[in-house]
């Protein structure tokens, strides 16, 4: 699993007015959640957007005032209009403590029904585990190779590990193979072309005897 170091600047002014001189100095507002409480801290864009502009799971090991802290990203607030990122919580993480984490999912396989034409989509991106963090994986894989035309593979389909528990619900489906406009009025036109025989024969008069 990728670990990205960032450098980090304790603060001790918060509230609007300390943010936004922060923000100006071209720095984000950060809190560090642990067990000694939260800690007020500041980023660079630079020092974090290989964490949060991405589709992939990664740690974060910060570098706060010379101590070294492993922890993750548990949330991004945006500007609703900029879409700048205005604020960070990262949550510490401790080996003796299960954390929950959104990992992706990624397939594994091909389907045939694919190959046919179908068209794979995907339903859910990412699926939430819980584990302790020695046994985090940065993705997690379902198989799709039983997949066929109009069906779906679903949570309790993922492959996972006993150290790790999937806590999105087993039902939900996470990919599925649509079947493509063609192949439905293909078969469409297959069913009447079968039809008609039928249909002319029941209206067909006996023959007098």
């Amino acid at each position: 699993m990728e670990v990205v170091n960032v450098a980090a600047q304790g603060r001790e002014n918060t509230g609007k007015r300390a943010n936004k001189h922060l923000r100006k100095e071209g720095r984000i507002p950060a809190v560090l959640y642990g067990k000694d409480g939260p800690k007020n801290l500041s980023v660079t864009y630079n020092g974090v957007k290989k964490l949060i502009y991405t589709p992939e799971f990664k740690l974060a090991k910060l570098d706060l005032d010379g101590n070294s802290v492993d922890c993750f990203i548990k949330d991004v607030q945006f500007h609703p209009v900029t879409d700048s990122i205005v604020h960070i919580d990262f949550l510490q993480l401790f080996d003796d403590q299960k954390v929950k984490v959104n990992i992706p999912v990624k397939t594994k396989g091909e389907s045939e029904a694919v190959k046919a034409g179908g068209k794979l989509v995907a339903t859910m991106r990412k699926v939430t585990i819980h584990a302790l963090p020695k046994d985090l994986v940065d993705e997690i894989f379902v198989d799709i190779s039983e997949l066929e035309l109009g069906s779906s593979v679903r949570v309790k389909d993922i492959e996972r590990p006993d150290t790790i528990e999937i806590l999105t619900g087993a039902s939900n489906p996470v990919y599925r193979v649509e079947i493509p406009r063609a192949l439905k009025s293909a078969a469409a036109e297959e069913q009447s072309k079968a039809a008609k025989p039928a249909a002319a024969s029941e209206t067909e008069e006996p023959a007098a005897e």
